[in-house]
């Protein structure tokens, strides 16, 4: 087979505690207190979100590269079902939106709740039936249907570089983002409202261009396919590379932060640093970023791979949906004209929220390990000349989880 020629995978943790970490810069950064704005790209022009999906496409590709060598219709299947459940979580919460939420917020008339889902308020029938068919997308609603898109067409982007290498997929990855740039997604949208009558405004459908996206989808699958190869493609950096792109890196938080005059200003560069269709700032800035942070990664990874990083990341589907729950109660604080919480409401808050992503991390993790030891137990049960069931995922189930995701909603 040709997936007995890929190196066996070794258990990462370490990518766990990233996933985490992720998790709690998302966190800060949604919760409406003053807090957020530290947290709010502070390193220039890279997010929580970008390294979320990043990372989930990483784990993916490196996950199940071996599976798409040996059986291509499995893997399918495989993610399918991934998506399919992560598609039911989606309906799940906007479940929680359209009725508890919408009511509190009808009934309240608080603005940072209300606003939220005012289209919905406004155009009830539309709103239903265009988020079950993900097109209507509430903010922190939509980076769920964003996964589940990316989802879908993951085995066929794999199985096409397993035939053509990657070369051709990160080509057209590349085509679609810089179609992105010049109004794609506008296109797109007024064919599909032309086709379904359904009337969704484009601001509504999601503040994230997926086809500027799937390029940091498709990174991510890229370099975890080859690292499951055992062929890093940022394996060796030259100390000159890794300079110039520390540099770089310097010089795009000196315009996040305003320290390089009126001109080099995130306000003045506009859409070329745009975070929802990747602008192509931000995608040098990206870029630079992910190699002085490969090349610092020993040190990084060993002060993220600790608790509460691990357990959150390996419940990143759960804590991501326990989040945004936790987000709409702060947004339900709020009242008149205060856009954020301050002092102790703020701490309150914090704390009642962490609290409980933690309590949602351990109950899942405790029920992801009664499954396996259930799993081994029934294996172990079988006849000898049983064929065998286990597979090479059947320890990884959480690591293609939102994946864990979604997802921003990282505003």
């Amino acid at each position: 087979m040709l997936g007995m020629h890929l190196p066996k995978l070794q258990r990462r943790p370490e990518l766990d505690a990233l996933r985490g970490l992720f998790l709690v810069w998302m966190t800060l950064t949604h919760l409406p207190t003053h807090f957020s704005d530290f947290v709010n790209q502070p390193i220039g022009f890279v997010s929580s979100a970008e390294g979320f999906v990043f990372l989930s496409a990483l784990l993916i590709g490196r996950v199940y590269m071996r599976q798409a060598l040996e059986d291509a219709a499995a893997l399918r299947n495989k993610l399918w079902k991934r998506a399919l459940k992560i598609y039911t979580y989606h309906l799940l919460m906007l479940a929680v939106a359209f009725t508890v939420a919408a009511a509190y917020a009808v009934t309240t008339r608080r603005a940072a709740i209300y606003n939220l889902l005012d289209f919905y308020i406004a155009h009830p029938f539309v709103a239903i039936i265009g988020s079950v068919l993900l097109l209507y997308c509430p903010p922190l609603l939509d980076i769920l249907p964003m996964y589940v898109i990316f989802l879908i067409f993951t085995p066929l982007a794999i199985s096409s570089a397993i035939r053509n290498g990657w070369g051709r997929i990160l080509a057209v990855s590349g085509v679609f983002w810089l179609f992105a740039q010049f109004g794609l997604r506008d296109l797109v949208h007024r064919i599909i409202v032309h086709i379904t009558h359904l009337p969704i405004p484009l601001q509504e459908t999601g503040a994230f261009n997926l086809f500027a996206w799937q390029a940091v989808w498709i990174a991510g699958l890229w370099i975890g396919a080859k690292s499951a190869e055992g062929n890093v493609p940022l394996k060796r950096i030259p100390g000159y590379v890794v300079a110039m792109c520390a540099v770089v890196c310097l010089f795009f938080i000196g315009i996040r932060h305003d320290w390089l005059g009126p001109h080099l200003t995130q306000q003045a560069l506009g859409m070329k640093l745009d975070k929802w269709q990747i602008g192509p700032l931000r995608v040098i800035n990206l870029i630079t970023f992910t190699v002085v942070f490969y090349w610092l990664r020993k040190y990084v990874l060993r002060l993220v791979a600790i608790e509460p990083f691990l357990t959150l990341g390996r419940a990143s589907l759960h804590v991501f949906c326990a989040h945004v729950f936790f987000v709409f109660v702060g947004l339900a604080l709020l009242y008149s004209d205060v856009p954020e919480l301050h002092g102790w409401p703020a701490i309150a808050l914090l704390a009642f929220t962490f609290s409980g992503l933690v309590l949602v991390a351990i109950r899942e993790v405790r029920k992801q390990r009664a499954d396996r030891a259930r799993r081994k137990m029934e294996k172990e049960q079988l006849p000898s000349n049983a064929p065998p069931t286990t597979s090479l995922l059947s320890n990884v189930e959480a690591v293609s989880g939102l994946h864990e995701q979604p997802s921003e909603v990282c505003r």
